[in-house]
């Protein structure tokens, strides 16, 4: 059967093009590189940072598999932050290299770039997994205690509120999220499922960071998901559970010639609540509403 072709795609050379030969360069330049930061996310915890604009982040599996749910805003303006839904439309519903997490409207444009990713040849499996979806989100408290009747403080969308109550954010800012190195997919009844996650020590997903961001990384208290939380065979898994590595990196700035970060989405229209003159006047009837 011959595949469908994508919804939404852009003119060659136009928005959705990357210049894969600028971020190759970037991100193999051993020597152009330099560790500015780095810490580990423990288990079942959530920690947020900052990654300047043209600088490298690497996410690192330290000890083991585990899945971790990652949230990106504008550090200068956390109304714009990761739009999960439109990044599945403009790239793909699990992301690897080349592609670029977007941002919501009105600002529509790339906060980041990924750049490395040690589980790209992985999927689609036996069952149609894949890694790094952006199709499910964070686990939270609220559907646990709806599933289980039992309250849990440290599900995902608990370990992002805590991490960013530093930098004056609140439960309102957290949002959809990528899960990084999660494997997921969607069964023969079209639902969501999640697998095993397949990274082991030292696998790690690196981006480009476009803007300068705030990001925040909930290290999942299912672990590798080897372990049902929910439903039949649920258990603790915290013996599954393992801390994630965070890693930034400054760019030689000769490695950046000719990048430039993203300019906010051209519309400057009112959604039409400015009418075009008609033959009345204000008001009146449009002669054409073609845009």
């Amino acid at each position: 059967m011959a595949s469908t072709a994508a919804a939404y795609r852009a003119a060659e050379g136009g928005p959705l093009d990357v210049d894969r030969e600028f971020y190759d360069r970037v991100a193999s330049a051993a020597d152009g590189r330099e560790l500015v930061d780095s810490f580990t996310v423990p288990i079942r915890s959530g920690r947020a940072w900052e990654v300047p604009a043209g600088h490298l982040c690497r996410l690192v599996t330290v000890d083991g598999p585990q899945v971790g749910d990652l949230n990106v805003w504008n550090r200068h303006d956390p109304r714009e932050r990761l739009w999960a839904s439109r990044t599945r439309q403009l790239q793909r519903a699990h992301v690897s290299t080349y592609d670029r997490l977007w941002s919501t409207l009105p600002f529509l444009r790339p906060l980041l770039t990924i750049t490395g990713d040690t589980l790209a040849g992985y999927g689609p499996d036996a069952e149609g997994g894949r890694v790094h979806d952006l199709l499910g989100t964070r686990c939270d408290p609220y559907v646990n205690r709806m599933l289980t009747g039992e309250d849990f403080d440290f599900h995902c969308h608990s370990n992002l509120v805590r991490a960013v109550l530093p930098y004056g954010l609140t439960e309102f800012d957290v949002h959809d999220v990528l899960n990084v190195f999660q494997c997921t997919g969607l069964n023969e009844d079209d639902q969501y499922f999640m697998k095993d996650c397949p990274a082991r020590p030292g696998d790690h997903l690196e981006f480009f960071s476009e803007l300068d961001l705030l990001c925040a990384l909930s290290t999942c208290p299912g672990g590798d998901l080897s372990v049902p939380m929910w439903g039949p065979g649920a258990a603790d898994p915290v013996d599954f559970c393992h801390p994630i590595g965070v890693e930034v990196y400054r760019v030689d700035p000769a490695l950046l010639a000719g990048w430039t970060p993203p300019e906010r989405a051209a519309y400057r229209g009112l959604h039409g609540m400015t009418r075009p003159l008609g033959p009345e006047g204000p008001g009146g009837t449009p002669t054409e509403w073609r845009s």
